[in-house]
Formats: structure tokens, C-alpha cells, sequence
């Protein structure tokens, strides 16, 4: 016997689908974008496969939301990071000027 509902995969691509008119209508710059957030949803297909929810747009929604989280995290670390290094460099520049008296010399 086959499959009487069609698999989350093939959900998705029928959603991705009907929202091709949408997607034309974007500026170029926000194509790309928008491609990507199905790409997102696809990441997390075997999960939403699993879960065979009623609307399968919840599931690609909260995949969605699960990668653009992981992205602000990478994000978050990143700038902790940079904001670590120029603490200290900033701290080795005002160390390095406390040893040195008015005329230049230690």
C-alpha cells in the first residue's frame, strides 16, 4: 500500500510552491532571503517529518526560528569575542602608558 499523506518533504516543497508568486514580487535583494529560510525549514525536515503535524507550515515556521536562534548565538559570540579583545588591548595600551613617565622613559 502507498503513502495517503504526502511526506513533510513534499509539504514544503508545495508551500515553497504556492509562495513563488510572493517571492517574484520581493526585491532582488530579499530573494535570496527568502530562499534561505526555506532552506532553514529543509535543515529540519527529518523533525518535522516526525512530528506529521495538520499544518506542515507550523513546523518549517519553528525550524526557521530554530537556525535564525543559532545564527543570534554565533552572532552573540562573536561580538562577546571582539568586545574581549578590544578590552584587552585597550587594557595593554593603558598598562603600557602608566609605565611610561612625561618625558618617555621607564
Amino acid at each position: 500500500m502507498g503513502r495517503t499523506n504526502p511526506t513533510y518533504r513534499d509539504a514544503l516543497r508545495a508551500i515553497e510552491e504556492r509562495w513563488t508568486d510572493f517571492r517574484r514580487a520581493l526585491r532582488r535583494r530579499d530573494q535570496p532571503r527568502f530562499d534561505q529560510l526555506f532552506e532553514y525549514a529543509r535543515e529540519h525536515a527529518d523533525a518535522g517529518g516526525l512530528l506529521n503535524h495538520q499544518n506542515p507550515l507550523l513546523p518549517a515556521l519553528i525550524s526557521i526560528d530554530l537556525e535564525q536562534e543559532a545564527r543570534l548565538d554565533e552572532h552573540e559570540e562573536r561580538l562577546a569575542e571582539l568586545e574581549n579583545a578590544l578590552n584587552e588591548a585597550d587594557d595593554r595600551q593603558q598598562h603600557s602608558k602608566a609605565g611610561t613617565t612625561e618625558d618617555g622613559l621607564h
